[in-house]
């Protein structure tokens, strides 16, 4: 057994930054490594995600998830190994995944830690693929979207880690999927790799609307939203009657400072009769354990593809969180610890 140290570092929120975070919003700490109590196990971090929901958790504001304080370690998901146990459900060395901060020990053994099976994929991917942004991609096409083969799909961040799923589950379910990401590289990824019908480069386009008609030559029946901003307001003015639009995200927004101006869509969902719906991820807890066995029965039949970007070391967290609020990731965000 791997000896523990008597110190390890996190990273706490120092500002609540008004619009895009700074570094200096953030500082990397060194504090004595903690002991479980009783019902309590100590994890060994492998891996960290950072994931765009982090970004509202920097606001005071009424939310569906309290912020995070001053002082206080960032929230975040992790991987990890038991290495301290006194709680009966876990032993040491069992791997887990819950949301424990970023750090690179943590205190964990609440309800919500699950054991994740490392014979099934690589730990990774209990923060990705077969954790909260898979189930993400999954019951928001399948029960939001609620795709009908021979229907057309569009997927805003389409590279990202639950864009990316979600046109491949899309394909499964015999849709024409039609991806939006931000640079031409992205683009071949999500139509050579994952296997989109086409994507929309929308850095490159000057006429997105132009762009989506010929992508979609009998308009778009279902609409997941991981962006906002004009890139919905352009996916809307295409939309199909009784089109169906997941609300996911707006990561276009997360960093604004006021309110975006741009066209007021609500009258396009009366006459076309179509459905937006936000929603979250935990309103589908109760169904996690047969959605992980379909999503992982589809990743070893070669079904489902996905790609993480790896950044080394806790100090590298508040620059890599950055840098996926601007879209410089390329797949799902992870910190190897």
């Amino acid at each position: 057994m791997t000896a523990i140290p008597k110190t390890h570092r996190r990273v706490v929120l120092v500002n609540r930054p008004p619009g895009e975070p700074a570094e200096s919003d953030f500082r990397v700490e060194e504090v004595a490594m903690p002991e479980p109590k009783h019902g309590e196990v100590l994890v060994k971090v492998a891996y960290l995600s950072l994931d765009p929901y982090q970004r509202g958790r920097m606001r005071d504001a009424a939310s569906y998830s309290a912020p995070v304080g001053l002082g206080e370690v960032m929230t975040g998901g992790i991987v990890g190994e038991v290495v301290k146990s006194s709680n009966s459900r876990f032993a040491v060395g069992d791997i887990v995944e819950d949301r424990l901060g970023w750090q690179e020990y943590a205190i964990g053994g609440a309800a919500s830690m699950r054991k994740v099976d490392a014979a099934l994929a690589p730990i990774s991917t209990a923060n990705g693929v077969l954790g909260m942004p898979g189930m993400t991609a999954y019951f928001g096409l399948l029960d939001v979207g609620q795709p009908k083969p021979g229907e057309t799909i569009v997927v805003s961040a389409a590279s990202g880690a639950v864009g990316q799923v979600v046109g491949q589950i899309g394909k499964i379910m015999g849709c024409r999927v039609v991806g939006i990401a931000g640079g031409a590289k992205k683009c071949t990824f999500v139509t050579d790799e994952l296997g989109f019908d086409a994507c929309i480069d929308y850095k490159a386009e000057k006429d997105l609307d132009a762009a989506l008609r010929a992508a979609c030559p009998n308009g778009i029946d279902v609409y997941f939203d991981n962006v906002g901003g004009e890139i919905t307001d352009a996916v809307l003015r295409n939309i199909n009657f009784f089109a169906r639009i997941a609300l996911c995200g707006s990561i276009s927004q997360y960093n604004a400072t006021g309110p975006s101006m741009g066209p007021r869509m609500l009258g396009t969902f009366v006459g076309k009769r179509a459905r937006a719906q936000g929603f979250i991820v935990t309103d589908f807890a109760g169904r996690y354990e047969p959605a992980m066995r379909q999503m992982g029965e589809w990743i070893r039949s070669g079904k489902l593809k996905y790609r993480e970007d790896v950044v080394q070391g806790i100090d590298k967290a508040p620059r890599a969180f950055i840098g996926l609020l601007r879209g410089e990731n390329f797949g799902k965000l992870l910190v190897k610890m």
